[in-house]
Formats: C-alpha cells, structure tokens, sequence
C-alpha cells in the first residue's frame, strides 16, 4: 500500500566508504528536505542529543582504502553503532563508480558483513545517480566524464585506476569477485513495464540476495526508490551510492511525502581558502591547472621526500612555509601530490614506495597523513576559515586530523560536493566551512568556484 506519510524518527543510516561520498549523501538528503548530519566519529551521547532532530545520520569511514582483513575488524562496530538509532534501512555508501576490488575496497566484504544487522530478505543496491551522471543499465554502469558518457570499463579514468582499474563494466561481474552471495538485478525495462514488484519478489529469500536496480533517468529512480521503501519490511541492509537517496526522494516526493525540494544557498565569496589534492584524476589536474593560471599559490609535495622518516619533516615544513606566505599575502594555496594519472609521482610510485621499503599501501597512507599534518597546521597557523580536500582517501586522512565531530551542509556548490559547515568542540574549528571532493566532481573552475561563491 502506497504510504503518503513518512514514520517519525530517523529513516536512514550509513557509513561511508570514504569521506567525500559521505557529503555526497548528505547533499543528497538535505537537498531534499530530510535534515542529515555527518559524523566523522562515532558520537558520544552529548552528540547524538545535539543531533536528535536529524532524519538521516551518516558516519564517515575510509574502508575504500583498506582490505578485507581491515573491513572485517572494523565494519561491525561501524553498522553496530549505526543500526542502534533504529532507521529502517542501513547502508553503506559507495562511490558512485563502484571503486573496489576483492582485495582492497571490497563492496562484497561490505555487504556480507552488513546484511546481518537487518531483517530483511533482499538487499537492494543502486548505484546510477543521474544528477551526477552516473547511470546503469542492464546491470552496466556508465559515468560521465567532460561532456561525453563511458561505459565503466572504457572510461578514461577509472579503466586506469592505480587502485582500483574497473576492467568490467556490468556490476553484477564486477561484485561477484568479491562476494559468494546471489547477485539479481531488476533492469530498467522490467522497471518501466511496472512490472518490478513480481520480479523482486521471485528474488527474495532467506539468503539475502543482493538487488541491483537499474536507474537511467527520474521515472527509473523514483520506482527504484519505492521497490525499496515499499518492500523495506524489517529493515534493509543497503551497498550503494547516493543514487539510493535521490531515489527514496523521488519517490516521497510523487507520494506527497516530501515537498518540492527548495534550493540550497549559494556558496559566497571568500577573501581567501586553503585547499589540498592527493586525487589522481584527470579532472582534478585539470582543476589545479586552472587554479596555478587564475591567482592560486599552487605547490607540489614531494611525495618520495615524505616516504622517509629523515626527509619528510622537512618537506612538510617548506611547503607549509609557502602555504603560510601565500596566505598573508593574500593568496589562497593549493598543496597536492599529482596532477593527472599520467605525473610521474603516480607512475613511480610503487617504485618509491619500495625503494623506502613500504607497500603501496603504507607508502599512500604516508602520504596521506603528511597532507593531513600540513592542513592542521595550516589552519592552526592562518586566520582561513574556507578549506577544500580534494581525493576520496586524501579526505579521509586530512578531515581526521582536524578537531571535527560533524559535519551538515551549509550551501550549494557543485553536485556530490557541498559546502559543509564544521561542528566541532574545539573554538578554532567550530563553523568553519569545508568542502570534500571526489577525484571526478566539479569542472575545471571547481577551486575558483569554493573561494569566489557561486551565483
């Protein structure tokens, strides 16, 4: 029976795969009127009272970035603490490109892990999310890139991933390497035939298969969004993107649930930010190039210095030095570690990082806490109340070196990377504003756009 009315308390939880995805959902959300606040640690009571009001809580994780072994340990209590405010769906939030693999990232270890926390007798999982362009069809997902879309497994980016390279583009594949569980998919002609309700129901079971839905455009989401709301029964277990809030608001919203979305504020001009990139996109270089040609102090860290222990306080220093000047002088600096896929700090890096005698791994962890010291002491050492982080692991490393203890949305910026505002119980800290970007979001002015405002 079709509900025109939402129950009260908290209708979502999640924990996020990575801290720019868990803005992404909380944009996602708020924008459309249900009131989301992020935590970047699991709260303490006096946190949980402060938030009461909130429809949606959402704790920030870094599990993108680690093996299984490392899910295994830490994902219960995540989804253990998550599942005790009482929403009837619980996810984990995905990148809206699916980044993962059996042995880093795995959304299968995610889910097997997950779907024990709820009663449910499926798990639905969606990951096309149009306004960010991202779409699946028969089970495939495609994402944008510039003006033209790429099927996943030829996409200019993520095909060459240095993690996780997506060499399959239909998810079912793709997810079945890194889960045993019976992966079904409802397609998007199945969807706008009306006919989604009998094809769930002969995929349910006591096995808890995961459901994929197909979404291409917003008749797609808004029948994806009720499947899941409508046949939540006991609780759902959920892996996916933001696609599945912008679903359940589509849905709500031709239910009368929700009103109309109203627009968020625009983000306003500041006199100057500090921002940090340790992305690897295309796209992202393409945003520090524009920065280095409109006015920004943009400076290189020697990603080899930091793998070593003797080199690495200097390195620190001497870009934090630059950083400070440039910010007195009333310039606005941006720190990052590669420009694009293709600079040679990506395609040596496995090569420096064993010439230090690190994995990979530890070599990017390294590189991601020297970020993350020379943010903290950026902001320690500046007046700059604006900070923009800019790479999926990056703002993990550099968001949790700062005092922060949640995070809501403030204003609008740029799809899947608000503006957010900086809950904190450190004076310094507290209503600062940051903004978490995914490698791929934004377009070329993206730096321009977090210190101009936008209109």
């Amino acid at each position: 029976m079709t509900e025109t009315t939402l129950p009260a308390g908290p209708l979502l939880a999640y924990h996020g795969d990575d801290f720019t995805g868990s803005t992404d959902v909380m944009e996602a959300f708020t924008a459309a009127g249900v009131p989301t606040v992020l935590f970047l640690r699991t709260p303490g009571p006096e946190w949980v009272a402060r938030f009461a009001h909130m429809r949606c809580i959402g704790l920030a994780g870094t599990a993108r970035g680690h093996a299984p072994a490392w899910m295994r340990e830490h994902l219960p209590a995540a989804f253990a603490s998550l599942q005790a405010f009482g929403a009837p769906l619980l996810q984990y939030k995905v990148c809206s490109t699916f980044d993962s693999s059996p042995e880093r990232g795995s959304i299968g270890q995610a889910i097997d892990l997950g779907v024990p926390h709820m009663r449910g007798r499926w798990s639905p999982m969606v990951v096309g999310a149009p306004r960010l362009r991202r779409y699946q069809a028969f089970g495939h997902l495609f994402a944008a890139m510039g003006d033209a879309v790429f099927r996943l497994d030829r996409h200019p980016t993520m095909s060459r991933h240095p993690v996780t390279p997506m060499g399959e583009s239909d998810l079912r594949l793709h997810l079945a390497q890194q889960t045993s569980r019976r992966i079904g998919l409802i397609d998007l002609v199945t969807l706008k035939a009306g006919q989604g309700d009998a094809a769930l129901l002969a995929l349910m079971g006591e096995d808890v298969p995961v459901v994929m839905l197909d979404v291409v455009d917003e008749d797609t989401l808004a029948e994806a969004g009720r499947l899941i709301w409508e046949h939540r029964g006991e609780g759902l277990f959920s892996a996916a993107s933001s696609g599945l809030e912008y679903a359940l608001a589509a849905h709500w919203r031709r239910n009368k649930a929700l009103p109309e979305p109203t627009a968020l504020p625009p983000t306003q001009v500041v006199p100057t930010i500090a921002a940090i990139s340790g992305s690897c996109s295309p796209m992202t270089a393409a945003q520090i190039a524009w920065a280095a040609e409109h006015g920004f102090a943009t400076e290189r860290l020697d990603v080899g210095a930091v793998l070593w222990p003797e080199r690495r306080e200097a390195e620190i220093a001497r870009v934090l030095s630059l950083a400070l000047a440039a910010l007195k002088a009333g310039r606005s600096p941006l720190i990052y570690s590669a420009a694009g896929p293709d600079d040679p700090a990506v395609t040596t890096f496995a090569a420096q990082a064993q010439a230090a005698g690190l994995s990979v791994s530890e070599a990017s962890a390294r590189v991601g806490d020297a970020l993350a010291d020379i943010m903290r002491r950026l902001v320690a050492g500046s007046g700059v109340r604006r900070l923009a982080i800019a790479g999926g692991d990056s703002s993990g490393a550099v968001a949790s070196a700062l005092d922060i203890a949640a995070l809501t949305v403030a204003a609008q910026l740029v799809p899947g990377a608000p503006l957010c505002r900086v809950w904190s119980d450190a004076p310094g800290m507290d209503g600062m504003e940051v903004v978490l970007k995914g490698g791929q979001m934004g377009q070329a002015d993206f730096f321009g756009r977090v210190l101009h405002g936008i209109t």
